[in-house]
């Protein structure tokens, strides 16, 4: 049976770890996998998330199934940090959800409901768009068009020609959206580009579909949340995908959330019952573990403080580090402009140069970071910032 299946080429994110890990060179560098890292290269754990396993620890009595939708405390919490305390939607029981695992579980959930909802619907995502996406959407049976997002040529977003773009989208289709942080470019739209977008939503009848991995990596918790809560307040539907591996480091327990703003309580309560239809019909059960650290973190005013301060630390860093590059950079000679740079927000920032420059980053001073230019900022550190430097400035 299995014979007829060709082998498939590594996945271009994950294999560069593989190549990273194989490459000799002391000096090596790994800007490529989006996951946060400290000046010595670590992944940690959070200190409040530690305190939360130890309180987990002590109190958990059982091992039984949690209830279908995942953990409640964990989705009124993250709800209420993603739409703000007293959202009207959510006070108006219009707000449907379920825990997933991780993001990519929230995009193939909301993508499946979708798909029963409406078999012919497009999505529209930005080019460039995060890899997964489309394979998580596309894998779902949706068609998938992409609108103008980023001029590499300019290193900033073509917002006309995204609005242009947008204004011809039909009634019903859906747009992705990144809530901020955008993966991969770092471009993040301003308030009144968000303006701009509901106007559009509310003009041509699109409907937001908002990915949420980054919060609190951009400008803060409550500012990374401008665009999604936006939408929330002046739409009757809107569908959003968070994640919590980056803020709360939970990388591999995999901790995400489907949410589906409906018009009204009937359609949430039916909404309600498909998500998990949809939920059970691929892994039965949410996993409850991560879940449960993320409800104890939000709830108790302490942790829910010290973790506050740790994204904001995490967040000042990487600011900091997309500053140094540039300082660098001019330091080392390079006459490209990076300014840019330090404008971008979050984890990612998209160097705008060419896949021939990143093969020579790679082959001749072992950097290793994606073909379309895009970095992990959080790789950078000051041990390695010079190298960097040196070697980017030698390749232009």
């Amino acid at each position: 049976m299995f014979e007829v299946l060709p082998q498939l080429p590594a996945d271009p994110i994950l294999g560069l770890s593989t190549a990273f890990k194989a490459d000799p060179n002391p000096l090596k560098i790994d800007l490529g996998v989006g996951v946060y890292k400290d000046e010595e290269g670590r992944t940690p754990i959070l200190n409040s998330i530690a305190k939360a396993q130890q309180i987990l620890l002590e109190t958990e009595d059982s091992k039984t199934y949690i209830t279908p939708q995942g953990v409640q405390g964990y989705i009124d919490g993250l709800t209420e940090l993603l739409l703000g305390k007293g959202n009207k939607a959510v006070l108006a029981n219009r707000v449907a959800g379920v825990q997933a695992p991780g993001g990519c579980g929230a995009l193939r959930i909301l993508s499946e409901l979708i798909k029963r909802c409406k078999s012919d619907t497009t999505v529209w995502v930005s080019d460039p768009t995060w890899a997964n996406h489309i394979p998580l959407i596309g894998n779902a049976g949706l068609k998938i068009e992409t609108y103008p997002y980023f001029d590499k040529a300019q290193a900033s977003i073509k917002f006309d020609a995204m609005v242009a773009c947008l204004q011809k989208v039909k009634a019903g289709d859906v747009v992705l959206l990144h809530g901020c942080c955008h993966n991969p470019t770092g471009a993040d739209l301003t308030k009144d580009q968000w303006n701009t977008v509901l106007e559009l939503a509310q003009k041509t009848g699109f409907i937001p579909f908002i990915d949420v991995a980054y919060l609190g990596f951009g400008d803060s918790l409550e500012d990374d949340a401008y665009g999604t809560r936006l939408l929330v307040n002046n739409l009757p539907e809107v569908i959003i995908a968070a994640s919590c591996s980056k803020n709360f480091g939970l990388y591999r327990e995999r901790v995400g959330l489907a949410l589906m703003v409906t018009e009204n309580t009937t359609t949430r309560n039916a909404i309600q019952t498909q998500i998990q239809s949809i939920a059970r019909a691929i892994y039965s059960m949410p996993p409850s573990y991560g879940g449960a650290l993320v409800d104890i973190v939000l709830r108790e005013p302490d942790l829910r403080a010290e973790w506050m301060a740790e994204v904001e630390m995490m967040r000042s860093r990487m600011q900091d580090l997309r500053s140094l590059l540039v300082t660098k950079l001019k330091e080392y000679g390079a006459q490209q402009d990076f300014e840019f740079i330090k404008q971008q927000k979050g984890m990612f920032s998209y160097l705008c140069i060419s896949p021939e420059q990143v093969l020579a980053m790679r082959e001749k001073h072992s950097v290793y970071f994606v073909d379309s230019s895009r970095v992990n900022i959080a790789g950078i550190s000051l041990k390695n910032v010079d190298s960097l430097a040196k070697s980017l400035v030698s390749v232009l």
